[in-house]
């Protein structure tokens, strides 16, 4: 990816913004909010990859598509990939990280931890639109467990409506 000169590097809505697009892209189903996310390096300013529900194969989340997409860009495995990120890794996700995930995959809450390998900082903040509802897994645990592994959760507010209404797209009985 490259440098944004169209976004500062501590515009938190621009970002979430740039998130909500990827979710836009996300298939409605039933099955699967619509969630999108953007890796970068705050340091620089520089987006390192984005993601959304379901962009690669798999049952695979917005937050995983990102780690994976940049994991293969740096030629490394994807459980690895906090060797490669810059100190200053940031992600923004239109809804909290997932702390379980009903179809037993890894859960995107231990995704991010995992990057704080080997004394690397790893992803050090999570910018958050909207905490996952209890549709299909429950109460999720995924900012205290954050918390717990020193990485920050951070709420960015305004996005809220216009986040579950395409994080729902395709579920039963929601217009």
């Amino acid at each position: 990816m490259s440098t944004n000169d169209a976004i500062g590097p501590s515009d938190h809505h621009a970002y979430m913004r740039l998130a909500l697009q990827q979710a836009e892209k996300s298939p409605s189903k039933p099955s699967n909010f619509r969630v999108g996310a953007v890796l970068l390096d705050s340091g620089s300013n520089h987006i390192l990859a984005t993601g959304f529900t379901l962009e690669l194969p798999g049952n695979t989340h917005a937050e995983q598509c990102c780690l994976q997409k940049y994991a293969d860009a740096q030629g490394v495995k994807e459980e690895n990939v906090g060797q490669s990120l810059p100190d200053q890794t940031v992600l923004y996700t239109t809804m909290e990280p997932c702390n379980l995930r009903a179809s037993g995959n890894l859960p995107c809450v231990d995704r991010i931890v995992r990057t704080k390998t080997l004394g690397r900082p790893g992803i050090q903040k999570v910018y958050v639109g909207v905490k996952e509802p209890e549709t299909f897994v429950g109460e999720n645990k995924g900012r205290a467990k954050l918390a717990e592994h020193g990485v920050e959760s951070i709420s960015v507010p305004g996005f809220e409506d216009e986040i579950l209404k395409i994080a729902t797209a395709g579920h039963q009985g929601v217009q």
